[in-house]
């Protein structure tokens, strides 16, 4: 089984965000049974919310399930349980070293990207938080897109 997480600040916007739109694109291909998605955040001050309410507008208009998302914390099992790890900006991707546990001889870590880096026609390289942005449609529109490609890249990569 490929895992896939997706991370963000808080995991009430973005990550939740590709999370659903991931699961959609990995559904529709017929992946579902061999791709597994999660999302969490660096922070803990959202821990057992929901998306937020930007994200769940901008899902309910895609009609994109997000039923059953709750914000949870990076844990330290991550780094060997998943696959792959993708984060929403360089932000992310410096908190991510604090959670990293130390490498055991033979064990196999998660690669980490950051989302857009598939997305190279992009010339920013983060993902904008709409909570503080506001804009979610342009959120979706840029995790929408790179999904899509990272979908690709792991077909490509993982021989599926």
């Amino acid at each position: 089984m490929i895992q896939v997480l997706f991370v963000c600040l808080g995991n009430i916007c973005r990550s939740p965000m590709a999370e659903a739109v991931f699961r959609h694109q990995v559904k529709h291909a017929s992946l579902d049974t061999v791709i597994a998605i999660d999302s969490a955040g660096t922070g803990d001050w959202h821990i057992g919310h929901p998306p937020h309410q930007g994200t769940r507008d901008i899902l309910d208009q895609y009609q994109i399930n997000y039923e059953g998302l709750k914000a949870r914390q990076v844990r330290p099992d991550d780094f060997v349980q998943y696959t792959y790890i993708i984060a929403m900006d360089e932000s992310n991707v410096t908190n991510l070293a604090s959670f990293a546990p130390d490498l055991v001889e033979g064990e196999k870590r998660a690669a980490i990207h950051k989302l857009l880096d598939f997305a190279p026609d992009r010339a920013n390289k983060d993902v904008p938080d709409p909570y503080y942005t506001g804009n979610f449609q342009e959120v979706y529109e840029m995790v929408e897109e790179s999904c899509e490609r990272l979908l690709a890249y792991i077909v490509e990569k993982e021989n599926l």
